[in-house]
C-alpha cells in the first residue's frame, strides 16, 4: 500500500513540475504565439463568409498534424543531433521572409486589384474550391514553420528536465498554440456574425447591443486589412529574429539597434533577396 501512495506522490510531483515549466515555456513563446496569431488570422481571412469556418477547421487539422510530425522529430534531434535544429530554423526563416516580401511586392505591383473577398465572390464553385485548397495549403505550410519555432523555443526551456517533463511541457505548449491561436482566429473572422446576432437580439437601435453589433460589423473589413499588415510584418520579424539570434556577425552589425527594428530589416532584406532569386528562376524557366 505504501508503494501505491508513493506512486501517487511521484505523479503529483511530476504534474507540479509540468505545470511550473509549462508557465515558463508559455512565457518564452508568448511573442512567437502573438506572431503566429497575426499570421494565421491573415491566412484564414478573405474567404466567402459561409466557407470561413470550414476552411479554418481544415487549417486547424493541418496545424495539429504539423505538431504531431514536429514533436517526435524535435525530441529526437534534441537528444541525438541538436546542431541540426538551428539549420532547420534558418531554412524556415528564409521561407517566412520570402512570404512576407512577396506580399509586399504583390501589394505594390497590383495596388489597384480587388481584395480577396471580392475576387472569391466572383469565382465559380470549382474555382472557389481550388482557391481555398491553395490557400489552405499555404496556411498549413506557414504554420509548419511557425510551429517549429514554437516547439524549439519551448524545448529550450526544459532541456535540463527529465524526459517525461520535457515531453509533457512541450506537447502542452504545442497544443495550446493550435487551440488558442485558431480559437481566437475563429472569433476574429466571425466578428461580423457576432455583430449581426447582437443587432438581432437588440430591442431597438439605441441599445448598447445594437450599437456594439453595428460597430463590430463595420469594423471587420478594417480588422481584416490590419491583420494582413500585421501578419506580413510578423513573418518578417520571425524570420529576422531567427537569423539575428543564430548568426553572431549580425549581432555586431546591429549592435545598439532596437531588436524589433533589426529583426524587421534583416527579415525584409532576406525576403527580397530570396524573392529576387525565385523571380529570376521563374523567368528563366519560362
Amino acid at each position: 500500500m505504501s508503494g501505491f501512495f508513493a506512486l501517487f506522490d511521484d505523479i503529483a510531483a511530476l504534474m507540479d513540475d509540468v505545470a511550473v515549466m509549462s508557465k515558463v515555456a508559455a512565457k518564452k513563446t508568448a511573442a512567437i504565439l502573438g506572431d503566429d496569431l497575426a499570421v494565421n488570422a491573415e491566412k484564414a481571412s478573405g474567404f466567402v463568409s459561409s466557407r470561413e469556418l470550414p476552411v479554418l477547421w481544415a487549417i486547424t487539422k493541418g496545424s495539429l498534424l504539423n505538431k504531431a510530425i514536429i514533436l517526435p522529430f524535435a525530441f529526437l534531434l534534441s537528444a541525438f543531433l541538436p546542431q541540426a535544429i538551428p539549420v532547420i530554423l534558418m531554412l524556415g526563416g528564409i521561407y517566412l521572409a520570402f512570404e512576407g516580401a512577396e506580399k509586399i511586392y504583390d501589394y505594390f505591383k497590383h495596388k489597384a486589384k480587388q481584395n480577396d473577398m471580392s475576387r472569391m465572390e466572383k469565382l465559380s464553385a470549382d474555382e472557389v474550391l481550388e482557391a481555398e485548397r491553395l490557400k489552405i495549403k499555404s496556411a498549413i505550410r506557414t504554420d509548419f514553420i511557425l510551429s517549429i519555432e514554437i516547439v524549439v523555443i519551448a524545448l529550450g526551456t526544459v532541456l535540463d528536465e527529465p524526459l517525461l517533463v520535457r515531453v509533457a511541457v512541450v506537447s502542452f505548449v504545442a497544443l495550446l498554440a493550435t487551440v488558442g491561436v485558431y480559437g481566437i482566429v475563429a472569433l476574429i473572422v466571425r466578428m461580423d456574425d457576432i455583430g449581426y446576432a447582437l443587432i438581432a437580439k437588440a430591442k431597438s437601435s439605441d441599445t448598447w447591443r445594437a450599437k456594439l453589433g453595428i460597430r463590430m460589423v463595420r469594423a471587420l473589413p478594417r480588422v481584416i486589412v490590419l491583420i494582413g499588415v500585421i501578419g506580413t510584418i510578423a513573418m518578417l520579424l520571425v524570420a529576422g529574429g531567427i537569423y539575428l539570434h543564430h548568426i553572431e556577425a549580425l549581432h555586431h552589425i546591429f549592435e545598439g539597434v532596437p531588436s524589433l527594428l533589426a529583426e524587421f530589416v534583416i527579415g525584409l532584406a532576406l525576403g527580397f533577396a530570396t524573392l529576387g532569386v525565385v523571380e529570376t528562376v521563374r523567368k528563366l524557366s519560362h
